[in-house]
């Protein structure tokens, strides 16, 4: 397993940067930049390329409605030569308030435009000339346009042809298409013991079309991590703030992604309950409401003798890539424990 964490959002990227630099002394694999309606990823992935030597810099993840497929292989090609191949290209769809709402883009056909873009980066860095049939018409036809539209490649001969691409996805659909096309797959939130009876079919059906060169899919999980006892408390209600966000506030009732996902874990009631507590205004109650069983299920919180415990489940599930958020005074130090623990 490789280890990896997430590069919150904050109003210092300079600062925050820097504790990468730490991290990856502690033996930190892979670093996810955030892009929400935040800073842009990519200007602090490439800032990150100049401060680091070894540790992987992945867009976690670049929004599929934001940029052209062009500029997304770009981008990627071009943090890729400036880290010396050390990029990962994670894309997502995000979801209708962010994309609508701050981007002012309409919210559709997500699998179709991801799988578009995959086949179109991959084209970008294969230095072919780029033609594409479909969502995104390349060249632009000419009744679309003036008609002065050729066929063209990139210029620069990246580092490498074959940058991996993630794809955070929750969907059947989506998934299927994830196993089937990218490189990894970045699902949010992954209880093992139920990994195969909400995603298992699905998974299968994309593997079963899976292309021999793509290898192994690689897969994150983890969470939130504490092994301080001073620590389960504070943990835990960052876990529940967290998971009553997005389970019951990132989206409406009926397009809420998250929702969905959490109550196929075999918690339908308590998905109903957490979204109309919090679309209600009473965020902490919906916080509450979460169950312990989830809790526990999906974080990395308690002795490290537990923790092991946990680890040895995801990998059992399947993933590769054991993904924490540290919750500590000494973050440099709880991940250098981490990483002992999966070598």
């Amino acid at each position: 397993m490789l280890l990896s964490t997430i590069l919150q959002y904050g109003d210092d990227p300079v600062r925050n940067a820097n504790t990468v630099v730490e991290w990856e002394k502690a033996g930190l694999d892979v670093v996810w930049v955030a892009e929400a309606y935040s800073f842009d990823a990519v200007s602090l992935m490439g800032y990150l390329a100049a401060k680091t030597e070894t540790v992987q810099i992945g867009a976690g993840i670049l929004p599929i409605y934001t940029r052209t497929p062009t500029l997304t292989a770009m981008s990627a090609a071009g943090v890729d030569a400036l880290s010396g191949g050390r990029a990962i290209l994670g894309l997502g769809a995000s979801g209708p308030q962010v994309i609508e709402g701050f981007h002012g883009v309409p919210y559709d056909k997500p699998i179709a435009r991801t799988r578009e873009i995959i086949e179109i980066c991959r084209k970008v860095w294969r230095r072919e000339r780029v033609e594409n049939q479909g969502l995104y018409p390349i060249p632009l036809p000419p009744d679309q346009g003036t008609g002065l539209g050729k066929p063209l490649k990139l210029i620069n001969h990246p580092k490498r042809a074959e940058i991996p691409i993630w794809v955070a996805s929750l969907g059947d659909k989506n998934v299927e298409m994830t196993a089937e096309l990218a490189n990894g797959w970045l699902p949010h939130v992954l209880m093992p013991e139920k990994l195969q009876d909400v995603f298992g079919e699905a998974l299968a059906r994309g593997l079963a079309k899976r292309a021999p060169e793509l290898g192994q899919l690689q897969i994150t999980g983890g969470g939130i991590l504490a092994t301080e006892e001073e620590m389960f408390e504070p943990a835990r209600q960052l876990a529940r703030a967290m998971f009553a966000l997005y389970i019951g506030g990132m989206g409406a009732r009926g397009r809420n992604f998250y929702n969905t996902i959490f109550a196929r874990q075999g918690f339908a009631d308590e998905a109903k309950l957490v979204q109309d507590l919090y679309l209600d205004g009473k965020k902490d109650e919906a916080a509450a409401a979460l169950p312990d069983a989830f809790i526990d299920g999906v974080s990395l919180i308690g002795p490290e003798g537990h923790v092991k415990e946990r680890i040895a489940a995801l990998k059992e599930a399947g993933v590769t890539h054991l993904h924490v958020n540290p919750i500590t005074a000494d973050q440099p130090r709880l991940l250098g424990r981490a990483k002992e623990w999966i070598s």
